[in-house]
C-alpha cells in the first residue's frame, strides 16, 4: 500500500514543480511522467485526467490550510467574541505558514500565481465548489464585527484581502527579510502588519 501512495505523491510532486515552472496549459502530461518517473498508465489510473491531476495538487495543499483556517476561526470567535484582528489571523496565518513550507511550500506558491494569470476556468470552479465554504464561515464571523458594512462590501474586502495574503505567501514584496532574522519572525511579522492592514480596511 506504501508503493501505492508514494507513486501518486511522487506524480503530484513533479506535477506542482512543473506546473510552477511552465503553468498549466505549458506542462504536458508527458513531462510530468518523465519527471516522476512513471508511465502514462500511472497518472491515468491515479488521476484520470491533467485537469484532475491541475486540482488534486490543489486539493493536497489545500484542504489541510482550509481544515486548519475554521479550527483557528472556531477558536476565536469562542475566545473573543466580537473581535476581528483574532478572525483575520485564523485567515492569514495558515497561509502564510503554507508559504514557508520546506516541502515544496515554494513551487505551491508559484502554482496559485499561475492559476490567477492563466484564468484557467475549471480550476476556478473546482476551488470555489470546494473552498467558497471557508470564505463564506470566514464572511459571517467578520460581518459581527463590522455591522455597517453591506455584504457586498464585506465581499469586495475580502477579496482584496486575499489578494494581499496570496502577494506576501509569494514574497514578492519590497520588504525582504533584514539579516539575522528569521523567516519565522519575518513570516511573523508580515502576518502581523497585514492583519493591522486588513483590519483597518474592514473598519472604515
Amino acid at each position: 500500500m506504501a508503493a501505492h501512495f508514494s507513486t501518486k505523491d511522487r506524480i503530484l510532486g513533479a506535477a506542482e514543480e512543473l506546473f510552477a515552472q511552465y503553468g498549466f496549459a505549458g506542462t504536458s502530461l508527458r513531462q510530468v511522467t518523465s519527471r516522476a518517473d512513471v508511465n502514462i498508465a500511472a497518472v491515468n489510473y491515479h488521476f484520470g485526467s491533467k485537469e484532475n491531476l491541475v486540482n488534486e495538487v490543489f486539493r493536497r495543499r489545500m484542504d489541510e490550510m482550509s481544515e486548519r483556517r475554521l479550527a483557528l476561526l472556531r477558536e476565536a470567535v469562542a475566545r473573543q467574541p466580537g473581535e476581528l484582528e483574532p478572525i483575520l489571523a485564523a485567515f492569514v496565518e495558515p497561509a502564510l505558514a503554507l508559504a514557508q513550507d520546506r516541502h515544496g511550500g515554494g513551487a505551491f506558491i508559484r502554482v496559485i500565481a499561475r492559476a490567477y494569470a492563466e484564468k484557467n476556468d475549471g480550476l476556478r470552479k473546482f476551488l470555489s465548489d470546494r473552498y467558497g465554504h471557508v470564505l463564506r464561515e470566514f464572511a459571517k464571523a467578520i460581518a459581527v464585527c463590522v455591522p455597517g458594512l453591506s455584504k457586498e462590501e464585506l465581499y469586495w474586502r475580502l477579496d482584496f484581502l486575499a489578494g494581499a495574503l496570496t502577494y506576501a505567501m509569494a514574497d514578492f514584496g519590497l520588504i525582504k527579510r533584514p539579516a539575522g532574522v528569521s523567516e519565522a519572525a519575518h513570516r511573523q511579522r508580515a502576518a502581523q502588519e497585514l492583519i493591522r492592514f486588513a483590519a483597518a480596511g474592514f473598519k472604515s
